[in-house]
């Protein structure tokens, strides 16, 4: 059996097939682990949550902040964003099925020293607490009274985790940090509005990767969400979000040994949708 963890999908339907031709992917025989954001943006998201439905034992997922985003306008939390691609999904047949599927998904995996996360991990995490966090996040989301986690889910605040924090707060940064963080000051806290290059990052802060205090830098951490940090793959950080959806590639990793798959980006995936 091979394993391939693969970035961002964000609906690039095509672009994926031909990744896994790239790969020589074999469901009976192969495992793909999909960092997240497998829907919206790109025009292929129904087409993307099909096939991952149809082979789901081959798969293991974390959530994305698109893919939490496609819970809550699907419930009539939020009005769909000008640049979301949901109507074809949210038209579809299958639709409830499909997303109560996405629903029962992880926010951490975690198998052979590796761990994904869609994301980061607050630098005073260890790998057994982000663990019990992600648990948190995933028995609300898939409980009887999901729809109240998913109604307090947005917000900025608070930016800073502390296990005294209880209710939907606790809720909110837990989820915020595994499906939403790149940046952090020394001590944890969060910023949410940059989403540039690491030339970039705002006075006082820096990427959660490179806190020097990081509780997780002896884990292998894969990872997507940040686009413009493109790969990464060093000191137990493998970044994957290659920015297929913005015209660049869709990369998948061999965790083994490690060896990067990459295809172009593919017209056909371009949504006709305006972006925000």
């Amino acid at each position: 059996m091979t394993t391939y963890a693969i970035g961002d999908i964000q609906g690039c339907y095509h672009a994926f097939r031909a990744l896994l031709t790239r790969i020589n992917f074999d469901p009976k025989y192969d495992q793909l682990w999909l960092v997240g954001d497998l829907i919206n943006r790109g025009s292929g998201s129904l087409e993307v949550l099909r096939w991952c439905y149809q082979y789901q034992d081959s798969l293991r997922v974390v959530l994305g902040n698109h893919d939490l985003h496609a819970l809550v306008v699907a419930n009539g939390i939020v009005r769909p964003h000008r640049g979301d691609t949901f109507d074809a999904l949210f038209a579809a047949d299958d639709c409830e099925i499909l997303l109560n599927w996405l629903r029962h998904q992880h926010l951490i995996y975690y198998q052979d020293s590796c761990l994904m996360v869609h994301a980061g991990l607050l630098p005073q995490w260890t790998v057994k607490q982000a663990m019990a966090y992600a648990r948190e996040v995933e028995e609300a989301l898939q409980g009887g009274n999901y729809l109240d986690f998913l109604r307090s889910m947005y917000g900025n605040e608070p930016r800073r985790w502390s296990e005294s924090l209880t209710g939907a707060d606790r809720l909110r940064v837990l989820t915020n940090a595994m499906t939403r963080l790149r940046v952090c000051r020394a001590d944890g806290e969060m910023e949410f509005t940059f989403k540039g290059e690491l030339q970039d990052v705002p006075d006082g802060y820096m990427p959660w990767f490179d806190v020097p205090s990081r509780a997780t830098k002896e884990v292998g951490v894969i990872f997507g969400h940040w686009s413009a940090l493109g790969l990464r793959h060093s000191a137990n950080i493998y970044a994957l979000d290659t920015g297929c959806l913005w015209g660049g590639q869709l990369t998948a990793m061999e965790i083994h040994s490690k060896r990067i798959f990459q295809v172009p980006s593919n017209p056909l995936d371009k949504s006709l949708k305006p972006s925000p």
